[in-house]
């Protein structure tokens, strides 16, 4: 078969690989139908997380059919027609019975982390790729879920509600701020109106992505070049400050930007990937009764999503803009990688 190996920092190579093989007997192969890009593979090449070993399939998100089941294997069948979750967890150590499935302790790939593909295992950028956990980390596709749709519950989706909505404990009537209108953003910003808030503001320095923002359930959005954006930001409160800000970017700036602009007992929900540490003003925030929270997804909403998805209560079509097949895979990589010039969102990797 062939996939999308890593090389080492800034080197990615479309070439033949071995098929994968059943190694236990909670495993699938899955032939995959599509799947798609993420910014973490982008960290990757540029060698942010060098434990990822040279030679390894890229890829943590995907929609395919299954081709064959382990032993132990009884509720999926060859056929089946299946999503990925980005996380795998065995379903069964005290971490994945809490639901902290981001967290798995079983020992495939690493111990007490959960995404693991196109990390710790190969992934699934790749014609091939076997599923460990497959009963437990990989959802059935309904009737009428199209490729485009489905491939945003692996991850992005998820992402946005739990770590960005649920984390932040968005509520009925609330102000949400969300900085960053990128794919994992404007999750956020689409999912919070399942909460029920008042006003979603969408924050970003591309006014491409801030208008794009509206279609995705934002009510208001503020460019944060302009030198009164945070002004601007509160003029759409009570001058308080919004009560749950989502960071979607991972910077040091949109950091401190979300812990600006929300208000006394509100809340700051981190999402962003962070490359570099950001600073905590402990002096100036203890008095102000404020929760901040991060983490990495746990996929234990995707069921959820994938029911509202299929119901079209949540239109996830909407994110992916450009498509390719798995031998243009590199130039969706090119795309992706300069999304701002090509007014990329997610691109679309298919047979």
């Amino acid at each position: 078969m062939k996939a999308l190996v890593y090389g080492g920092p800034g080197k990615k190579d479309w070439k033949e690989v071995p098929d994968p093989r059943i190694q236990h007997p909670t495993d699938v192969i899955v032939k995959m139908e599509a799947t798609t890009i993420c910014g973490t593979d982008l960290h990757i090449l540029k060698g942010d997380t060098p434990e990822v070993a040279e030679g390894r399939i890229l890829g943590h998100e995907g929609i395919g059919v299954i081709t064959q089941v382990g032993s132990g294997i009884t509720q999926l069948n060859v056929g089946d027609r299946v999503i990925l979750a980005c996380v795998s967890s065995c379903g069964v150590c005290a971490n994945c019975r809490k639901g902290l499935y981001s967290h798995c302790l079983n020992p495939e790939g690493k111990a007490g982390i959960g995404w693991i593909f196109g990390y710790m295992i190969d992934g699934t950028q790749a014609e091939y790729v076997r599923v460990p956990f497959a009963e437990n980390s990989v959802y059935k596709v309904p009737e009428g879920v199209a490729d485009d749709e489905g491939i945003l519950l692996s991850d992005i989706l998820p992402t946005g509600f739990e770590i960005g909505v649920q984390y932040g404990h968005v509520r009925p009537g609330d102000v949400v701020a969300v900085v960053g209108a990128g794919p994992v953003g404007l999750s956020a910003v689409m999912t919070a109106g399942l909460h029920g808030p008042s006003r979603v503001i969408a924050i970003d320095l591309d006014d491409a992505r801030l208008a794009r923002a509206k279609d995705f359930g934002a009510t208001d959005t503020v460019n944060s070049g302009d030198p009164d954006w945070r002004e601007q930001v509160l003029a759409l409160t009570d001058g308080a400050g919004v009560d749950v800000a989502i960071e979607a970017v991972g910077t040091p700036r949109t950091f401190t930007m979300t812990v600006d602009l929300v208000r006394p007992g509100g809340h700051v929900a981190n999402i962003g990937v962070h490359g570099k540490p950001a600073e905590l003003a402990l002096n100036e925030l203890w008095i102000r009764n404020i929760d901040i929270s991060m983490g990495l997804v746990n996929t234990n909403t995707l069921g959820m999503l994938l029911k509202l998805v299929a119901q079209h209560r949540l239109p996830a079509d909407k994110f992916v803009t450009h498509r390719f097949t798995f031998d243009q895979i590199l130039d969706a990589y090119d795309v992706f990688g300069n999304a701002a010039q090509h007014d990329a969102l997610k691109v679309l990797i298919h047979r």
